[in-house]
């Protein structure tokens, strides 16, 4: 397709590097001599330290990140993680998980705001300060030199303003007064600027104040509270001031509501400007609740606000759509700008969002927007259709400004591309969280022949093009993008552990500004093609100054850093209080040594420091000879008689009622192989329980009762006690039996030391409970792989399900009428779940993704035998042998018509799902 021949007003729905010869790219090198360098790179040995203070400069963050649900997941024991596949489905079922204490989200925003006075050659830098950052700081840098002279207080720290907010300061805006200098020399504090710093549920309003700045005055800035509001019931999103009226400011809150504030009438009354003074303001009416033709629901959330063209028109962005707000009339005018529906074509994930919202510059009515993966440039003139729109390929990307090109090529010593730098625009976009700065340079067509049929139609049409692919910017200044230096720093994050973003170990920037070129100009000697400089907040708390110089080609290796061995440091982003602790200090300690020797795998030794420790307790004698019966009985229904050994396999598996791992299977075993005394251990009456001191009182423990089926320990299926855990006149323990009371790992050390530990390791002397655990874990796999033997591999493969029918006894092996077993392991979701090849089980062990099952002995019941009324009902449901609880339930007539209608559709969908007819044929087959 030849975009040459696209009409010029459809030209713009091609995004830069999402399609193939983009019709708005200007990109070759012949037009070098003409747009000239658009690539800007730090200029070597021209960093400056300013200013250093960790205390002062940085946000009190959480000590430790926030450790999201997918990356939990990824991050749990190999054992029992799922595939990361699988991860997102898994936390999706867990509904949102978007934490508002995450750290990422407290440094969304700029730190750093610049109010830049060249008449008196002044720039005051203004941040959030304070044990919250909830009072507003500045440093004052004056020009001395070829460098700036930083004014501090007199303990050598940050100005800060006296009042001190309820809440953390998240966006600080400054609003210049120009022309001031028309006021020096009446020996009184002249306003520079306004300013207004926002939190979650307030605003505050500040007048920024200079000294007389004549030949012997100390020109220091002073801020002034004005006045605050406070929001009660609604967070705050966004607050701007106008760019007409400078008095004004416009505020955003989460609910779409927006606020005109004029501080003419607060200026006007100097005398009370120290009062604690509350701000009304003007609720605008505007109806939000019109159709806008986006066809989104609630699901959205609002972005921010600008001022356009006219000081009553406003730009209103939030997730899925950008308005214009124009308030000029009586009754409030609302148009859609721009929709998200309109970039889901070039959009490279679903759920495609704005993310942040930037006026181009003074540019009144254009805009930039930056959403998930594009960049557009919009015109309030020109609703619905993008001006200009890229693929910036950045993560989640919460910064965006505009800037004339000739900010940037400021102090050129060759004026050969002044027609560019006049022209052209550059937009910085990025995230500080992410360390990632990109710049995107665009501007008008090519100069055409002044009087020439092109230079008219330029003129007329005005369309944007982008100049160049977009370039990074090394905000830092100390990265290198030389391969060697990226491989190197990727393997320093892997070798982080797992719940240490790497942001909080790497020196990272939280904010930033440019220098105006006026004082840019007085700080440096001209480059050959321009350049800016810039004034940047580290994650170390030091306040610098860079200088970068515009160039045809991107600086891959930076010298400073590349030379220097990539360690990470500590740059944990809070800043070290001195505010004492305000919370009465109560700790409950528990002596976890079981535990921590299990863990460390020496639980015998543990064990017999605690068994030569006397025990004096004069109590009443905990094992009754009723208690010793009923363990007998309900071992021996499972078919272990009063002088056992070892149980065989055939015994456990005899046993299985619901589908079992190897894992289970040998835990069963285990159990079984404890004698009488040492079970006694762990299963008890309720009355028998000793009660534990918790808080000063005696608390009774509570354990799950033993099932009256015969089933073999830890008694998997059975129900809750139904006491409470405090007993009283009317609750009083009953006879029933529970446990197990103490783990199988306790009862397996004390075996092995009762039996003068044989099964100890010969080189340390240990007994590992997990190295016998292990072994029994072999010995029963050992044994499910003697009876596939006759099964090729590829059979195996082909069919994993296994009859377990034989095992070495030989009662077992001669018994035709002995309930049949299967085997098989569950798999991912796709293709068939019978299919066993490398890669698709769901666990990395044997011994959890081998489960092993009855079929059910009893042959297919007739739907129209109407003499089968009771359970037996249920036998051809499934090929899984079903267990009920003893009951008696016969059906009667009306039911037994429902249940035959209902079984009849359920058994109709079992015949028309091909892999269950596949699972149970496969199972008859080896079963038979």
């Amino acid at each position: 397709m030849d975009m040459n021949i696209i009409p010029e007003e459809w030209k713009s729905l091609f995004p830069i590097s999402s399609v193939f010869k983009p019709p708005l790219l200007l990109s070759n090198p012949s037009l070098k001599p003409i747009l000239g360098p658009l690539i800007f790179n730090p200029k070597p040995n021209s960093t400056t330290l300013l200013f250093s203070s960790s205390s002062s400069l940085l946000p009190p963050l959480p000590h430790l990140p926030h450790l999201s649900l997918p990356r939990f997941l990824l991050t749990s024991p190999p054992d029992s993680a799922p595939l990361p596949s699988s991860v997102p489905s898994v936390a999706s079922f867990l509904g949102p998980h978007h934490p508002k204490s995450d750290v990422s989200s407290s440094l969304l925003y700029n730190r750093l705001e610049f109010l830049q006075c060249p008449q008196i050659n002044t720039v005051v830098v203004f941040f959030p300060t304070g044990e919250n950052s909830d009072q507003v700081g500045f440093l004052q840098l004056v020009l001395k030199g070829s460098t700036f002279d930083v004014k501090v207080n007199e303990n050598g720290g940050v100005f800060a303003s006296r009042r001190w907010f309820s809440y953390r300061i998240s966006r600080i805006s400054v609003n210049p007064i120009p022309g001031f200098s028309s006021l020096r020399g009446n020996g009184s504090c002249v306003t520079i600027g306004y300013l207004l710093a926002s939190t979650m549920y307030s605003v505050h309003w500040f007048i920024v104040k200079v000294g007389d700045f004549g030949p012997n005055s100390d020109s220091r800035v002073s801020l002034v509270h004005l006045g605050s509001k406070i929001f009660k019931t609604c967070c705050v999103v966004h607050a701007c001031w106008s760019p007409h009226l400078l008095e004004e400011s416009v505020v955003l809150l989460e609910n779409g509501d927006l606020f005109l504030f004029d501080l003419d009438s607060r200026l006007k009354t100097p005398h009370t400007l120290n009062a604690n003074f509350k701000f009304n303001g003007t609720r605008l009416k505007v109806p939000w609740d019109i159709d806008d033709g986006s066809g989104s629901s609630r699901n959205y959330r609002w972005l921010s606000c600008e001022f356009s063209w006219h000081p009553r028109v406003l730009i209103v962005a939030r997730s899925d759509a950008v308005f214009l707000v124009d308030l000029r009339a009586h009754e409030c005018n609302v148009r859609c700008l721009m929709k998200i529906e309109m970039l889901h074509m070039y959009a490279s994930i679903e759920k495609e969002q704005f993310l942040v919202l930037s006026k181009a510059g003074s540019d009144d009515c254009h805009f930039v927007l930056a959403s998930d993966t594009l960049l557009v440039v919009c015109d309030v003139r020109k609703p619905l259709m993008p001006v200009l729109q890229w693929a910036h390929g950045l993560d989640k990307p919460s910064y965006v400004d505009v800037l004339r090109l000739s900010e940037l090529r400021s102090q050129s010593r060759d004026d050969k591309f002044n027609w560019a730098s006049d022209s052209g625009f550059c937009i910085i976009v990025g995230s500080f969280w992410n360390c990632e700065f990109n710049i995107f340079c665009y501007g008008p067509s090519l100069p055409a022949p002044i009087g020439s049929v092109a230079s008219k139609i330029a003129e007329l049409r005005k369309s944007f093009y982008a100049w160049e692919l977009p370039s990074d910017l090394l905000l830092s200044g100390h990265e290198c993008h030389c391969g060697s230096y990226l491989v190197k720093e990727e393997f320093s994050k892997e070798a982080l552990p797992e719940w240490i973003d790497w942001q909080q170990k790497k020196e990272i920037v939280l904010g930033f500004g440019i220098v105006n070129k006026d004082l840019s100009a007085l700080l440096s000697e001209p480059d050959e093609f321009g350049g800016f400089t810039l004034i940047r907040l580290m994650s170390s708390g030091k306040l610098e100054l860079q200088r970068y110089c515009a160039s045809f080609d991107s600086v891959k290796k930076v010298e400073e850093s590349h030379g220097e061995h990539l360690l990470f440091k500590d740059y944990l982003l809070y800043s070290l209080v001195d505010e004492e602790y305000k919370f009465p200090r109560r700790f409950k300690y528990r002596k976890l040594d079981y535990l921590c020797g299990y863990l460390n795998g020496n639980l015998d030794e543990v064990l017999d420091d605690k068994i030569k420790i006397p025990y004096n307790d004069q109590g009443k004698e905990l094992f009754s000879s009723e208690f010793h019966e009923t363990l007998c009985k309900k071992l021996h229904a499972c078919g272990f008689g009063k002088f056992r050994s070892s149980p065989a396999v055939t015994s456990v598996l005899n046993d299985i009622s619901l589908p079992a791992s190897i894992h289970e299977v040998v835990l069963k075993r285990l159990w079984s192989d404890l004698p009488i005394e040492l079970l006694q251990l762990a299963f008890y009456n309720n009355s028998e329980i000793l009660e534990v001191l918790v808080d000063k009182n005696r608390v009774a423990l509570e354990f799950s009762v033993v099932p009256d089926l015969s089933q073999l320990p830890p008694f998997i299926l059975r129900k809750s006690s139904r006491r409470s855990n405090k007993w009283s006149q009317k609750v009083q323990p009953g006879d029933a039996l529970v446990g197990p009371v103490l783990p199988l790992p306790v009862l397996l050390a004390l075996h092995e030391y009762r039996n003068g530990c044989p099964n100890s390791d010969e080189n340390s002397g240990r007994f590992s409970v997990e190295a016998e655990i292990n072994r029994s874990c072999d010995e029963v796999m050992q044994v499910t792989g003697e009876l596939a033997v006759s099964i090729s591999e590829a059979e195996i493969v082909d069919n994993p399900v296994t009859s377990l029918a034989n095992d070495g006894d030989e009662t077992w092996r001669s018994s035709q009428k002995s309930k049949p077993f299967f085997s098989y392991q569950p798999v991912v979701a796709k293709g068939s779940p019978l299919d066993h090849t490398h890669g698709k089980s769901v666990y990395k062990d044997d011994r959890f993704d081998t489960l092993i099952s009855k079929v059910s002995d009893k042959k297919h019941v007739s739907n129209d035998n109407q003499d089968n009324v009771g359970l037996e009902l249920f036998d051809d449901l499934c090929p899984v042998e079903l267990r009920f609880d003893a009951c008696s339930l016969k059906f009667e007539q009306k039911e037994l018509e429902a249940y035959c209608k209902l079984k009849g559709e359920f058994l109709k969908w079992q015949k028309s799902f091909d892999l269950y007819q596949e699972f149970c044929s496969r199972i008859e087959s080896k079963s038979s």
